[in-house]
């Protein structure tokens, strides 16, 4: 039995700065040291429901934050970016289950550190349905047949998780305050709550279902400005939707991660050149 895990920062216990989230800040030591007892919370309680292998992928940033040496042994980690499946890297057909730990939710929600895949998205619609990163990535694992049982995160993308996944065990490890405040439970808290969960998300597989993937997914992104826009304007195909938004069609979840990935790089472009106008002032 297989298992992949997908473990991001923001939605980590303890986590609700830029500076705990983004490489550099003060607070970004600590934070990866939270994110690394979580993901490790989640390894340990799928091996402890008897699975053979799991899988962790290294989801946030750069995408290379998880301290190995607190990870339990025997999971395997992917880690670096860039990754042609982006967050989803490493699961596979035929796995058992999907668990996502330190999760956040969607661009324009009221969550900690709530963001879509980027900065520069301002919202991302799959179908005339507002996603981010949760639902991409379950539809993703959802078209290789491999349901989510497990979300944890703050308690809007814990929400979220229900409405949408059927089955899911979600652990609401904080409650969001604010974009950059939350109240959270104590980490040795968030761990033994997580390690359990994904446990009995483990043992229970069997039960879960994928949720239903269109044959065609028509993907609109507004962006936060027009010039973010104008780059992403290069994806083969996409078509400009008002000042701010790209529209395409795609086949497939994969190439829905593709397209969004792309977009993500390009428009990065355009914070890159703001900054460097600022810094000539």
């Amino acid at each position: 039995m297989r298992v992949f895990v997908s473990i991001d920062m923001e939605g980590v216990a303890g986590v609700a700065t830029l500076d705990q989230a983004v490489r550099g800040g003060t607070g970004y030591p600590r934070a990866q040291e939270l994110m690394t007892a979580e993901a490790d919370a989640a390894v340990r309680g799928a091996f402890d429901a008897g699975a053979e292998e799991v899988v962790v992928n290294d989801s946030h940033g750069t995408m290379d934050n998880l301290l190995h040496a607190g990870l339990d042994p025997r999971a395997q980690v992917v880690t670096g970016s860039p990754k042609p499946l982006a967050m989803m890297q490493g699961v596979s057909e035929g796995d058992a289950v999907a668990l996502f730990v330190g999760y956040h939710a969607a661009a324009g929600e009221q969550g900690v550190l709530a963001h879509s895949f980027s900065g520069t998205f301002r919202q991302i619609r799959v179908n005339g349905r507002p996603v981010g990163e949760l639902e991409v990535n379950a539809l993703y694992a959802a078209s290789l047949g491999v349901p989510v049982g497990l979300v944890t995160g703050d308690d809007l993308v814990c929400a979220a998780a229900s409405k949408t996944l059927p089955g899911v065990l979600t652990v609401p490890v904080k409650r969001a305050v604010g974009f950059h405040a939350a109240t959270s439970v104590h980490p040795s808290v968030a761990t033994e709550r997580i390690r359990a969960a994904a446990r009995d998300a483990v043992s229970g597989h069997a039960r879960l279902e994928c949720p239903p993937v269109e044959d065609t997914l028509h993907v609109e992104i507004d962006f936060t400005t027009p010039l973010a826009c104008d780059y992403a304007m290069y994806v083969p195909e996409a078509r400009r939707a008002g000042g701010q938004g790209l529209v395409r069609e795609v086949g497939n979840a994969t190439d829905l991660i593709r397209l969004i990935s792309a977009c993500l790089h390009l428009s990065a472009q355009a914070t890159r050149e703001t900054a460097a106008v600022a810094a000539r002032r």
